[in-house]
């Protein structure tokens, strides 16, 4: 009883460090999607960083809770944490799952969004959506095209109608450090050259993996935390169930 007192105690305050991880890929992930939110029309597709927001909202009154019953066991205090942590175990299980299923998913669908961009571009003062996310994403990953910067020279020939031996990349794959650059062939250190499909499936890959992991080991941690108040319950039975 007195380890699962400490037990609980403990994981009280590692929950708040685990809702700042949540919160932060939650959050991180929502970024992205409305970042490149051109290249997914789906509108679940920030569902996951909202339901780790959710979770990490919920875990700062679980950990109080946790600390709370660990100093001193109150019926109702005990009830409502296991409840807490019950809803936690479910909204963390839905999310692992999806971090999956987008991790998937998502790099089906970035190769086909990525080349739809390249193809239809229409010159760097264009003001298109497309447009606007292709600059975005070379600008924000430093890369060219989709799996390099030669994926513009037949495009600039085909759709900004120029000459091919003067085909060029947007002024978006430029360095910033090259003030003057306006995507000339004849001056390839002065662009990105690396492909923007690779970093993009990667970093998207990576907050999924990050989520997916986050939700694993808080419902470790959750599951602990349950069974260090399921002992203390037990030592102090309910005489009235009536409130669960």
């Amino acid at each position: 009883r007195l380890f699962a007192r400490f037990l609980l105690n403990f994981l009280g305050f590692v929950f708040w460090g685990t809702a700042a991880a949540l919160a932060f890929g939650g959050v991180w992930w929502i970024i992205i999607c409305k970042d490149y939110g051109y290249l997914f029309q789906e509108f679940f597709l920030s569902l996951p960083g909202w339901l780790a927001v959710a979770a990490a909202i919920i875990l700062l009154p679980t950990g109080v809770l946790a600390i709370s019953v660990s100093a001193k066991c109150s019926r109702y205090k005990q009830g409502t944490l296991m409840y807490l942590l019950l809803v936690l175990l479910y909204l963390e299980m839905s999310l692992a799952v999806l971090a999956q299923i987008y991790s998937i998913w998502m790099a089906s669908e970035l190769k086909s969004s990525i080349g739809y961009l390249v193809y239809h571009y229409n010159g760097t003062r264009s003001q298109a959506p497309g447009n606007s996310t292709m600059d975005v994403i070379q600008r924000k990953l430093q890369c060219c095209g989709a799996q390099n910067y030669t994926d513009w020279l037949k495009e600039t020939a085909a759709s900004w109608h120029v000459p091919a031996e003067k085909a060029y990349v947007p002024e978006s794959c430029c360095k910033e450090e090259y003030s003057h650059c306006r995507g000339d062939l004849g001056h390839l250190e002065q662009f990105f050259q690396e492909g923007c499909l690779k970093k993009l499936e990667d970093q998207l890959h990576f907050v999924m993996v990050y989520m997916f992991w986050c939700c694993i080991v808080v419902s470790v941690l959750e599951l602990l935390a349950g069974v260090s108040n399921g002992i203390l319950m037990r030592h102090q039975p309910f005489h009235n169930l009536r409130f669960l």
